[in-house]
């Protein structure tokens, strides 16, 4: 892996973190979630006009593609209202993966191997240390994070087909039209248009730059390094939460809690082998 590969998968598991960071210490998560969202479709707008190209077998997987990133970004705001970054991104960004694995030999046939295994058993022995041996993490995060884990695995494996017919900012944009406006909409009508402007300014429109500009930098980084490698460098973001949860957030972490992290990580690393 390139030094210029290495240096944007760290840089996008940074961003990636952030805006967690910036949704989690939000007064009103939902409404923030809201507001970041559509100031990223109004940002790269121009970057999705300039890079244009869609094929019209990508249409089915943009559909699906968009109510599944509803339910996550709705449900992403909803876990940190009720519960701390520390457990919810843990377990959310890394059972995804495990999922993503699960599935792809149980039903698309994919191959395993020893070092995937023991990837899936530390991720399961990291969440167990995020949790916490004496649950002192509330069951909420926990919850949360299985659920959110769900919807993450099932929009990567849709996003996996679907990118082959579409240039990547332009299925990014499509995909998150969707989430971005419909959910704006929805509290809009429950709460009121205040509720939203309330959680306009600069926090919310640096977490939109940081939601697509990860993923941007995600790409960036594969055009220049294997996959495999790619994502093992960027699930370092969940330990990069860790840190914000316990120094920015001043939630209880621990030394337990931070092994259980680092265990994700790995495990993670170890699948992606």
């Amino acid at each position: 892996m390139s030094a210029v590969a290495l240096a944007f998968a760290i840089a996008a598991a940074f961003l990636h973190a952030f805006w967690n960071l910036l949704l989690a210490r939000a007064r009103d998560p939902e409404a923030a979630s809201a507001v970041m969202l559509l100031f990223a479709l109004v940002f790269y707008a121009p970057v999705a006009a300039l890079a244009w190209h869609l094929e019209r077998p990508t249409i089915p997987y943009l559909i699906v593609t968009a109510f599944l990133q509803l339910a996550y970004i709705a449900l992403l705001a909803a876990a940190y209202r009720r519960a701390e970054l520390s457990v919810v991104y843990p377990i959310s960004r890394g059972t995804a993966p495990v999922l993503v694995l699960l599935v792809g030999i149980s039903v698309l046939g994919a191959a395993t191997s020893a070092y995937q295994a023991a990837g899936v058993c530390l991720v399961g022995l990291g969440i167990l240390l995020v949790r916490g041996l004496r649950r002192t993490a509330g069951p909420a995060g926990v919850v949360f994070g299985l659920i959110l884990a769900g919807f993450i695995a099932a929009y990567t494996l849709v996003d996996k087909y679907g990118i082959q017919y579409a240039a990547p900012f332009v299925y990014l944009e499509l995909s998150m039209i969707l989430p971005g406006v419909g959910y704006a909409l929805v509290l809009t009508r429950l709460r009121g248009w205040r509720s939203l402007a309330a959680e306009v300014g600069p926090a919310t429109a640096l977490a939109g730059l940081a939601t697509f500009g990860a993923y941007g930098l995600v790409l960036a980084a594969l055009a220049r390094a294997p996959a495999a490698s790619v994502a093992a460098v960027r699930e370092t973001s969940i330990v990069i939460a860790a840190g914000f949860a316990a120094f920015v957030l001043r939630e209880q972490v621990g030394v337990v809690r931070l092994g259980g992290a680092v265990l994700v990580v790995v495990g993670v690393a170890l699948i992606s082998l």
